[in-house]
């Protein structure tokens, strides 16, 4: 019996010996494979953060079109290094961390708890926090979109938008969005066109001082920062500073080639002095449904274009001016196409041009100045000493007659550029001028009129007859002209 119990516990004891040493083996082996585990997730965490963190590289180039396009070409893929990709690596990422954690909790639920591998899983939940942050930092960064568009881009963006509705306010509003925006906004391209209404200003509403302070400061501070490159400016229904307002856009806008006034009042002569002075290059001022200012004193008025230029028309009041300024004395619109504009209530139709001793309507194209058209302008001007009506065609020898200038000394009514004169019928009645102002003529210049010889003859002798010797200038060059009557 004791040798059978020996054995017996001795089979026991190496039983029991084996179980545990089974068991030792059992537990270094889970030990083990999580620390790999692990240290495997800790470098596939590093790799991956890396790659959340370094900055992506453009993969565009702009190029600028003929045809003002913008082409973004892209080596690699579009989607490469964009926020899309970045959204859809986080969504996997937490499905892969909620699977880890699943498989963390399943090995708590079976393997005994442990000092150990409690400090092996902090660190690893620590990591998950700070991937887990720099997604939600990315969210947050989203709406900065904006930042990484080209500034070429969203330059011609603006463009199409300033075409259709203005520059003014669209572009000053843009520009206080960000930074980018701003820069993009001052774009000197998209300055070129501007029209201010009354965008800051409501039509017929009165300005207090501080109002029109702040509208000044405006002005002053477009004309330094975004006027550089103006060509086309529009001032509309403007009441009260349309004189500042030219004033300062002819000092810092060297290319202006065109002024329009819409609906504007209190329009002075200061105004056009310092657009006489600066705008050179200013062609075109239309001063549509606008009303100047009084000129009492003004004596001169000169509106002149180049001699290349065509078909520059200038509509004109010539009641309303002849209201505003009726001490004018020099009216010269050279190569310059007026138009009439109607008269508006409470205009005197009776004022006229008293004090008026020039007056030049000369142009180098066709001309639709009308008998009519001229007796508004000189019904009351007795003194009209010169007068230059070198390319209107339209003009005739009775119409001249009917003006109550009695003492006029020079007549300009040669047709040098007009391309209608080899097609007009023969013309009379230029005797009838020699006659009225034979005392007094001293420059006559009809080259190319094609009036009759027998007329030409007749008007030479009234010249002839005149008691004083006052004519020094008659040109007669293209005319039907006989040598007799020169004799």
């Amino acid at each position: 019996m004791d040798a059978s119990e020996a054995e017996g516990s001795t089979q026991n004891q190496g039983k029991e010996e084996g179980a545990s040493s089974a068991q030792g083996d059992a537990g270094a082996r889970p030990k083990k494979a999580s620390l790999k585990r692990a240290a495997d997730a800790k470098a596939k965490k590093k790799h991956k953060k890396a790659r959340v963190s370094r900055p992506a590289r453009p993969g565009y180039t702009v190029h600028q079109g003929e045809d003002m396009l913008l082409v973004i070409s892209s080596s690699t893929s579009q989607y490469d290094g964009s926020v899309w990709t970045l959204k859809k690596k986080k969504g996997s990422k937490k499905k892969k961390l909620a699977k880890g954690k699943g498989k963390a909790s399943q090995v708590k639920k079976k393997k005994p708890v442990n000092a150990k591998p409690k400090l092996e899983s902090k660190p690893v939940k620590e990591k998950e926090e700070k991937v887990a942050n720099l997604f939600i930092t990315q969210e947050e960064d989203d709406h900065r979109w904006g930042h990484s568009l080209p500034e070429e881009v969203l330059i011609n963006i603006f463009q199409i938008v300033v075409i259709q509705e203005g520059a003014v306010p669209f572009l000053c509003r843009v520009g206080r969005v960000c930074r980018l925006w701003n820069a993009a906004a001052s774009s000197p391209i998209l300055w070129h066109r501007v029209t201010v209404g009354h965008c800051w200003i409501a039509p017929g509403r009165s300005q207090l001082p501080k109002t029109q302070k702040k509208i000044k400061d405006t002005l002053d501070w477009l004309a330094h920062s975004r006027f550089s490159q103006l060509r086309d400016f529009s001032l509309c229904h403007w009441t009260k500073n349309v004189d500042y307002a030219l004033e300062v856009v002819s000092q810092y806008c060297p290319d202006l080639c065109s002024l329009k006034l819409s609906y504007c009042t209190g329009v002075t002569a200061a105004a056009f002095r310092s657009l006489g002075l600066h705008s050179r290059s200013l062609h075109s001022l239309n001063l549509q449904y606008s009303e100047r200012g009084c000129c009492p004193d003004l004596e001169m008025l000169e509106v002149n274009t180049k001699l290349d230029s065509k078909d520059c028309q200038l509509p004109v009041c010539i009641q309303a001016l002849q209201m505003a300024c009726p001490k004018l004395k020099t009216f010269r619109m050279m190569n310059v196409q007026p138009l009439h504009k109607g008269m508006r209530f409470g205009i005197d139709p009776t004022s006229g041009f008293p004090l008026l001793e020039e007056l030049c309507i000369a142009t180098t194209s066709f001309s639709y100045l009308t008998d009519r058209d001229l007796r508004d302008i000189l019904f009351d001007s007795p003194k009209l000493r010169v007068l230059d009506l070198r390319g209107c065609s339209r003009i005739t020898a009775s119409g001249l007659a009917a003006l109550p200038c009695l003492e006029l000394e020079c007549l300009f009514w040669g047709q040098y550029f007009s391309s209608h004169v080899g097609l007009s019928s023969l013309k009379k009645g230029l005797h009838t001028l020699t006659q009225k102002w034979s005392r007094t003529l001293q420059q006559l210049d009809i080259a190319h009129q094609l009036f009759t010889e027998e007329d030409l003859e007749l008007a030479m002798s009234y010249l002839c007859q005149a008691e004083a010797d006052t004519l020094r200038s008659l040109n007669l060059s293209g005319t039907r002209i006989t040598p007799r009557a020169l004799r």
